[in-house]
């Protein structure tokens, strides 16, 4: 054998282990690339997937605090109606229609708020929105009663009232107390 053709055939045997090497080179490359691309799609889809649920987060959190809040008005005009009405009941007064449909509208509007409360939960929240309704409507009612006794001319047992009163008074504090809690950690189930 020459020399030219020793070197022919060192030359086509380096030429295939540079082929070969490429080829080998260019899978492991190929494997890496689809790797680390795989590895990078997961990582921006859990940074996405982080973001989107703390965005949700802040969104139920923010209708939490909206719905709490418009409970509390509601409570709040309910509340400053008996208030109102109170002493004209006491007085003997009574008490006039725009004073009663006033009352009714404030007593529906409570209701109403702790209705749409409902939407956000938690259940506990829930269960004490509708406390604070069922004690308020309670304690309009007990008002009427009294009213109603004291048109016609019967003593009326203002202790029922107080009693009814304070119940409404202690289930709003309870709830402002809770919802506070949850407004701070909205990370509670919804509903």
């Amino acid at each position: 054998m020459s020399d030219a053709t020793g070197t022919v055939i060192s030359g086509v045997i380096a030429f295939a282990a540079a082929v070969i090497g490429a080829v080998i080179a260019g899978r492991y490359a190929k494997r890496g690339a689809e790797t680390g691309g795989r590895k990078a799609v997961e990582a921006a889809l859990t940074q996405v997937h982080g973001q989107a649920a703390a965005e949700h987060w802040q969104w139920v959190r923010s209708q939490r605090h909206q719905s709490f809040a418009a409970l509390l008005a509601a409570y709040a005009a309910l509340d400053e109606v008996l208030a109102r009405i109170e002493p004209e009941v006491r007085s003997g007064t009574g008490l006039d229609e725009p004073a009663g449909r006033e009352m009714q509208e404030r007593a529906l509007e409570l209701q109403a708020k702790t209705s749409q409360l409902a939407l956000w939960g938690p259940g506990e929240a829930n269960s004490l929105a509708y406390a604070i309704t069922g004690k308020s409507v309670a304690a309009m009612r007990t008002l009427l009663h009294i009213e109603s006794m004291s048109s016609s001319g019967a003593s009326a047992d203002w202790s029922s009232f107080e009693r009814a009163r304070n119940e409404m008074v202690q289930a709003h504090a309870t709830f402002l107390h809770r919802a506070g809690e949850i407004i701070r950690d909205p990370r509670q189930p919804v509903g």
